[in-house]
């Protein structure tokens, strides 16, 4: 038989172990029952039986007992002292992790330069967020953001003209023009306003336009304020204007995600991205609308 070659050291060795088990097995049966016929059970007997049936004393052999007491002792100090509850988490050393990191990465990069930063904005604008709004950032033929013109005058003439769905704020999403009452020929007055009083961006391709826009304004204020920062009573509840066509806008915007007519884009507020990169993104989405 081939499957019985004998001359094969392994299987020899296997077919030694199997035999020596069968005798095993049968010996300790044969001795198993053998004492079940001719021996009887010796012992105390417990003062208690049912149905005439006794039950001999078995206390616990003394070496379980001391170490059933030193697995509770043990237990205790296991969870009070040695690892005690709470004392640790993988979501806390995580982020731990990510903070020595983080430490790490801007003691690297503290003395970046602006275009330094600039450059690293675009590396990762490439990695996450070029899939929805194209490698030049032009959002792809209508379907994300245009972000060449995002954060300029011409930006904020497409804003108030479409609205926004708003970046999570309280005051919620802001309408359209023809949903807030502006007339269509007012909003570039709005927008050079905006754009050069009280935006960062501190210059307007329509000056003329200017006191105009000032008073249109007004329609704004209800959420923005009339300062634009969007607080009331001290809380921010709308966007703050003054930061628009900065890169501190779009490190909110990262931060809060945004809930676009075309999908919603998700918030970086979560260790994808460190403070730097934000900043760095930001440096990079603002040099596109400036032309860079």
């Amino acid at each position: 038989m081939q499957w019985l070659n004998l001359q094969d050291n392994v299987n020899l060795l296997s077919f030694i172990g199997a035999i020596l088990i069968i005798l095993i097995t049968l010996v300790v049966v044969g001795k198993l029952f053998k004492s079940m016929k001719e021996e009887k059970s010796q012992g105390e007997l417990s003062e208690h039986s049912w149905d005439g049936i006794g039950e001999f004393k078995n206390p616990i052999p003394l070496g379980w007992a001391v170490v059933f007491f030193l697995a509770i002792v043990w237990c205790i100090w296991y969870f009070l002292w040695g690892y005690p509850l709470n004392s640790y988490s993988q979501i806390g050393e995580y982020n731990k992790e990510v903070q020595a990191h983080n430490e790490k990465f801007a003691q690297k990069f503290a003395n970046l330069s602006a275009q330094d930063k600039q450059e690293m904005g675009k590396n990762i604008f490439l990695v996450q967020c070029s899939s929805c709004h194209g490698i030049t950032g032009d959002g792809i033929n209508g379907k994300a953001q245009n972000l060449n013109i995002w954060g300029s005058e011409e930006g904020l003439i497409e804003v108030i003209t479409k609205g926004s769905k708003g970046l999570n704020y309280p005051m919620g999403e802001m309408l359209s023009a023809a949903d807030n009452g502006i007339d269509e020929a007012d909003i570039p007055a709005i927008a050079a306003y905006v754009a050069s009083e009280i935006s960062a961006i501190k210059k307007t391709e329509n000056p003329q336009l200017v006191a105009k826009g000032k008073e249109l304004f007004a329609t704004c204020t209800v959420c923005h304020g009339e300062d634009g920062k969007g607080t009331i009573d001290g809380q921010l509840v709308a966007p703050d204007l003054t930061k628009y066509g900065s890169a501190s806008f779009v490190v909110d915007v990262l931060n809060r995600g945004k809930t676009g007519f075309i999908g919603i884009m998700p918030h970086f507020n979560n260790g994808v991205l460190n403070e730097l990169q934000k900043e760095a993104v930001g440096e990079y989405v603002i040099s596109l609308s400036r032309g860079e």
